[in-house]
């Protein structure tokens, strides 16, 4: 099993998770995180680390973001590694606690 990032992370992006990530499992894009498969070892230290809770164990997804577990393996192959912590983005707070925000996803 792997860690998946949800839909409340676009446009907050905060980074406090890649700190923590033993095997850097995290992909950075423009307004997003994702975690890559095939490198996640499902240690979970990343979980309480995320002020928007936005990662989860595959098998927690809930039903309306199942697409976000084939996004993540997607993005992940595209994406660079971060491995340390950056500021979030100015508006993060503002985009916290918005739902549905697949359509501001930039890849």
């Amino acid at each position: 099993m792997t860690h998946v990032v949800l839909d409340s992370c676009i446009r907050c992006k905060y980074t406090d998770c890649v700190d923590v990530c033993p095997v850097d499992a995290f992909r950075e894009g423009p307004n997003f995180l994702a975690i890559d498969p095939d490198e996640c070892i499902d240690c979970a230290v990343c979980i309480p680390e995320c002020p928007v809770n936005a990662i989860v164990p595959e098998e927690d997804v809930p039903g309306d973001q199942l697409g976000y577990i084939e996004l993540n393996a997607e993005l992940a192959k595209k994406w660079p590694t971060i491995t340390k912590r950056k500021p979030a983005p100015a508006d993060a707070d503002d985009w916290k606690d918005k739902k549905n925000k697949l359509a501001h996803l930039l890849r």
